[in-house]
């Protein structure tokens, strides 16, 4: 028996639907508070931090044996009052693990499921086809600069990694505009706007169109490229890197070159709708080896 922790986004669809084209038994869960639009009429089994001991017995009883945790999910406050008696001999831990970055908290949490003989299993996994092969996905091809600013870009991420802060930063000619922190890389993108302009919904809700960029920033120069990818040594299989049509949207919006990412470890959700939206916006799609 399967289980998925559904979380915000795309991706949870995207599981869902392999694992009713295969025809695999699962159970629907949530952690209270980052509710999926996947769900649909699904029953659900929600739970808490502070009960994920009594989530993972439940689990157990149901007989699962592998789970998929799929979909953004924040990092949830403990309440020390709501702690049931199964949880609480998990608490030290998960206070410690609380403390430490997110793939630190996350490894955490992968290993109470396995001491319970249940194995985590990457969205990656289920979907393989969300990993796009290497190359040029679009008509628009990096230039000279830009490659030396992947490059530059995987030197910065790998040094956040010693922090176990982010996965993508931005760079422009050599120069570091921006890196992903807890926010996230939206609100990254965001950060190189005058005033920090507020993204445009409006726009959000379209798949092609857009006709120019925000104003930067006066301290920010023009152009660059978004780099996405796996910290050295990350737990993919909870926590791998996503970009999809949203992230072209705001990279067109906020002036960017292109968008690079690291093949085998960042997925790409509807991977047609990027590469239109980014051949109409001018924008390049690399997927570096």
């Amino acid at each position: 028996m399967f289980a998925i922790v559904a979380g915000e986004g795309a991706l949870p669809a995207l599981v869902i639907d392999h694992l009713r084209d295969t025809d695999t038994l699962f159970h629907f869960c949530e952690l209270e508070g980052y509710g999926s639009d996947a769900r649909g009429d699904m029953p659900v089994l929600r739970f808490r931090i502070e009960t994920l001991g009594s989530f993972i017995a439940t689990l157990r009883e149901r007989g699962v044996s592998q789970i998929c945790f799929a979909g953004r999910v924040g990092r949830p406050p403990l309440d020390p009052s709501k702690i049931d008696a199964v949880t609480m001999p998990l608490v030290p831990r998960m206070m410690a693990a609380l403390q430490q970055g997110d793939d630190a908290a996350l490894r955490t949490l992968l290993s109470f499921f396995e001491e319970a003989g249940i194995n985590s299993v990457g969205a990656h996994e289920v979907r393989p086809d969300l990993l796009p092969d290497p190359g040029v996905l679009t008509r628009a091809k990096p230039e000279a600069q830009h490659e030396k600013d992947a490059l530059r870009g995987a030197e910065i991420i790998a040094a956040m990694a010693q922090a176990d802060v982010g996965q993508s930063c931005i760079v422009a000619r050599g120069q570091a505009l921006a890196i992903e922190a807890s926010p996230g890389t939206d609100w990254m993108m965001q950060s190189l706007m005058r005033e920090n302009a507020p993204l445009n919904p409006d726009f959000m809700a379209k798949a092609v169109g857009y006709g120019g960029a925000l104003k930067r920033a006066r301290e920010v120069p023009e152009g660059g490229i978004l780099i996405k990818a796996a910290k050295p040594g990350q737990e993919l299989r909870i926590d791998m890197p996503v970009i999809g049509p949203d992230t072209l949207r705001r990279a067109a919006q906020v002036g960017l070159d292109g968008v690079v990412i690291e093949a085998g470890r960042v997925m790409m959700l509807d991977a047609p709708t990027c590469i239109q939206i980014a051949d109409a916006q001018g924008l390049f799609i690399w997927v570096k080896a």
